[in-house]
């Protein structure tokens, strides 16, 4: 394959092909649950050099079928469903996108932004705010997760009850296809109705048809204030009904609806006590609301306290608080967002993120949790996710005192099939905002339907006929 290397180092340059040393920020998922061995880790810094770099694999891939070389397309690596990490085979071209990071344009009269693919997430909001307006794409990753690792997982967070997914704010895309051709969609349109709708077949297919190397991303105007309050409620249910109240006095308003239950927050106060948990973790679960209002903070904090009256007189909410302040809402968006660091230091666990109808979601964790703890005596559920949407991160940790590495050789197979079994019960989806990757890659067979996965099948066949493009991950074939 010296040849091929060779042809890489012509393209992108010899600093920007690696072969050995520390590969590991590549080579390893941030979980850190797999590590694979690249052939080389490729760094272009255009979308020029990207379809160069497709197109010499591809014509080497023909001209040497048995080879295995493939591409493994990369962003901030931040996938929790190992879909952007090489496999053990040495024969996988890493294409890190992490150079091509400029924002190409920002239209504040048409509410668009072009940014390439390697933009930091974070990176693209601060550019949003200098012109006065936003990126709500929000997610606990932002400060290392790209732009086109969110479009290539159709990345959620905790602004899709208003704003919707990565999917929701994209407009058009730049894309290297699987034959190292370049499609121009960097549309700014809102409507565009000539065929087929290409932008979606690469949006959420992770990197398994082709390369995103720029995305138009629609923009909205700043709110005027964002306020935040936590409310504790007596059980999922209640959580529920809040979310209906909500929705009624709030509107458009309502643009972050966050449920955390008690043991999940218990795990935060225990191992990030220097944060200031400001109700008491009595109650069973906790609601983090979000107001965004583009009148006045006066108004928006009325509009909330009358909220939060109504819910406390029916019974939904038993204590709230609202922050008075900037500092205050982010300690309490801290507090929610250190769930999954605090649960890492618990030890390791099985994670499930998965989607139910928001009306059933209450009967599902009740009739799941019972099943676990049947199966498993004392193992504890940590709960918690973006309620407003329906996306739970439904994750199962050791019981107490146990070996948590054992716990999962002995337990995660029993746990995924009782959890994804339980999910289609409810008519949910075992993957709501992390991806297939390679993680759930053989569950799909189990719970998607055969016809859309022969669908699926003949739109891989068709744009990545040599399968080329990260093999092993969304489908097998």
């Amino acid at each position: 394959m010296q040849t091929l290397l060779d042809e890489l180092r012509r393209i992108v340059g010899t600093a920007h092909v690696f072969t050995d040393g520390d590969l590991s920020a590549w080579e390893q998922d941030w979980r850190k649950r797999s590590h694979g061995k690249a052939l080389a880790v490729v760094r272009p810094a255009s979308t020029d050099e990207v379809a160069q770099v497709v197109k010499a694999c591809a014509v080497y891939r023909q001209a040497h079928p048995s080879c295995g070389v493939s591409i493994v397309p990369q962003g901030g690596n931040t996938s929790l469903a190992v879909g952007a990490t090489p496999d053990e085979s040495g024969h996988q071209i890493v294409l890190s996108l992490q150079r091509m990071s400029a924002v190409r344009r920002l239209d504040a009269d048409n509410l668009t932004v072009t940014v390439e693919a390697g933009c930091i997430l974070q990176n693209l909001q601060e550019r949003a705010e200098e012109a006065s307006l936003l990126f709500p794409l929000s997610l606990a990753a932002e400060g290392t997760c790209t732009i086109g690792g969110n479009l290539g997982s159709n990345a959620g967070g905790t602004q899709v009850l208003r704003y919707g997914n990565a999917r929701d704010l994209c407009l058009g895309l730049e894309v290297v296809t699987a034959q190292g051709e370049v499609w121009h969609g960097l549309s700014g349109l809102r409507k565009d109705n000539t065929g087929y709708d290409l932008r979606d077949l690469f949006v959420g297919s992770e990197g398994t048809l082709g390369i995103i190397t720029a995305a138009t991303m629609k923009l909205y105007p700043l709110p005027a204030a964002q306020l935040t309050a936590l409310a504790a409620v007596p059980s999922l249910a209640d959580a529920v009904a809040l979310l209906a109240l909500a929705h009624r006095r709030l509107g458009a308003g309502l643009t972050g609806f966050e449920v955390m239950g008690q043991f999940s927050l218990s795990l935060v106060a225990k191992h990030f006590p220097q944060l200031p948990m400001p109700l008491s973790l009595a109650s069973p679960f906790f609601v983090l609301l979000e107001n965004s209002d583009h009148e006045t903070e006066v108004h928006a904090r009325s509009q909330f306290e009358n909220l939060l009256e109504a819910a406390l007189e029916q019974g939904c909410v038993s204590d709230a608080v609202v922050a008075e302040s900037l500092s205050q809402a982010r300690q309490l968006w801290h507090i929610r967002e250190s769930i999954p660091l605090a649960q890492a230091l618990e030890g390791l666990n099985i994670k499930h993120d998965i989607s139910v109808p928001i009306s059933r979601i209450p009967d599902f964790v009740r009739a799941t949790d019972a099943l676990l703890q049947q199966a498993i005596p004392g193992v504890r559920l940590v709960n918690f996710g973006h309620l407003g949407d329906g996306n739970l991160h439904y994750n199962v940790q050791a019981p107490a005192g146990a070996d948590a590495a054992q716990f999962l050789r002995d337990h995660e197979v029993r746990v995924n099939t009782l959890v994804f079994d339980s999910v289609q019960a409810f008519d949910g989806s075992i993957s709501a905002e992390h991806g297939v990757g390679s993680l759930k890659v053989d569950h799909l067979a189990h719970y998607k339907s055969p016809v859309a996965l022969g669908m699926m099948r003949a739109i891989k066949q068709a744009l990545d006929p040599q399968n080329l493009m990260n093999p092993g991950r969304v489908l097998r074939v």
